[in-house]
């Protein structure tokens, strides 16, 4: 593959293709060049005190954990779930893939089981598909244990959401959005909320949800249990477990910073057309077998995925102008290898769960280098290591 050259300025003058000349100029080139430093043979793997079958849930959630084959927790899991079983509030700081969901949502499941109050728990997370992961989560642990959630997401229909709402789940898994739509509504009422969670606290930071979060924390009751999962501890991050979280029990489980799980390297290019020919080169090679192609607008996204199935590649889009149920069509086709190819605009690049992805390519380079942090940790989950490319013109 192509290796990075020092540049010697631009032809020309002229910015780089398919975005903005400032908007692309932020990120050096050198920034997305990078050997995997974890994941070697001589890597320490970290040491669980428990099992899950030592956690003192009951018998059904016990059976439920047992059938997705959950028997030694991740770190962030083996540290959270004693804390939250103890009912104190918690801070969990731990990169994205190490099993988060499953920490705060198996003990919360225990609690209703054994007092199934209604509307007593809200998750706030900062996209859709984060929201429905969740809830398939909580779904999946909570089967058979008469416990119910409800989805309160943009995109998907209202009415149906207030019918939902009108049952009193004992769960609501919410963006900040429409979780405010529906309060100011009165179709939502917090007054019963024991438990808050608010996860990738950072992100809804990022995406100018602070006003929303802090509005929706005044509704619920101050005598509650609130857990607060960041990737990240910022400045505003901080502000915001001081202002919400009670004498909380800190749980830090980063060991390193997603970029060192991500072999990565750059594609040099001359012109629109040979990125497009040296993508479809890639894809022909039987090593990029689940592959998370990233573009900078909704268009453009579209059009590339129209263009790799006209080249005989399955392929699926994901970007905001598609409905709820399609980009959750999308997301399973690709999760079940239905589709070998994903393409997305940055909604998908943070918080989703998507097993065994072999390659991250940055078609269209992000907009800030966190942004590209986000987008190549969508590889190299948990202990494995992943590749990522990024096309960029060559000078």
């Amino acid at each position: 593959m192509a290796y990075y050259k020092k540049p010697r300025g631009r032809q020309n003058g002229r910015p780089k293709f398919g975005g903005s000349k400032n908007r692309v100029a932020q990120i050096h080139p050198s920034k997305f060049v990078n050997r995997a430093s974890v994941g070697s043979d001589d890597a320490v793997s970290y040491q669980a005190k428990h099992q899950f079958a030592d956690f003192p849930f009951r018998n059904q959630l016990h059976a439920n954990i047992r059938n997705q084959n959950y028997q030694t927790p991740s770190a962030i899991q083996d540290q959270a779930i004693p804390h939250i079983l103890e009912q104190k509030d918690v801070i969990g700081l731990a990169n994205t893939g190490t099993g988060k969901t499953a920490a705060f949502l198996l003990p919360i499941i225990d609690k209703l089981c054994a007092d199934p109050q209604e509307v007593s728990v809200l998750i706030l997370a900062p996209t859709r598909e984060l929201a429905q992961q969740i809830d398939d989560q909580f779904r999946i642990f909570a089967k058979d244990m008469r416990l119910f959630s409800t989805l309160l997401v943009g995109g998907a229909n209202i009415d149906r959401q207030v019918a939902q709402l009108r049952r009193k789940p004992h769960m609501i898994i919410g963006t900040p959005g429409r979780t405010m739509d529906l309060m100011k509504r009165k179709q939502l009422s917090l007054g019963g909320v024991r438990a808050l969670v608010l996860d990738e606290a950072d992100r809804m930071l990022d995406m100018g949800f602070i006003g929303d979060i802090r509005t929706i924390v005044k509704q619920a009751p101050n005598e509650r249990q609130t857990l607060f999962f960041s990737a990240t501890m910022t400045s505003k991050v901080r502000e915001l477990t001081k202002e919400f979280l009670r004498d909380p029990e800190m749980v830090s489980v980063k060991t390193a910073n997603t970029s060192d799980r991500v072999d990565q390297d750059i594609i040099e290019v001359n012109s629109k057309e040979e990125k497009l020919s040296k993508l479809l080169n890639m894809l022909s090679n039987e090593e990029f077998e689940k592959v998370l192609l990233f573009g900078r607008t909704k268009h453009g996204v579209q059009r590339l995925s129209e263009q790799l199935k006209k080249q005989g590649f399955s392929s699926v889009a994901i970007h905001g102008n598609k409905t709820q149920s399609q980009r959750q069509s999308a997301l399973k086709s690709f999760k079940n290898n239905s589709a070998r190819v994903m393409v997305a605009t940055d909604v998908a690049a943070r918080g989703l769960d998507i097993p065994s992805v072999s390659h991250v390519i940055n078609f269209d380079q992000p907009a800030t280098y966190e942004d590209y942090v986000h987008r190549i940790g969508r590889t190299g989950r948990g202990d494995a290591t992943g590749t990522a490319f990024t096309f960029i013109e060559r000078y």
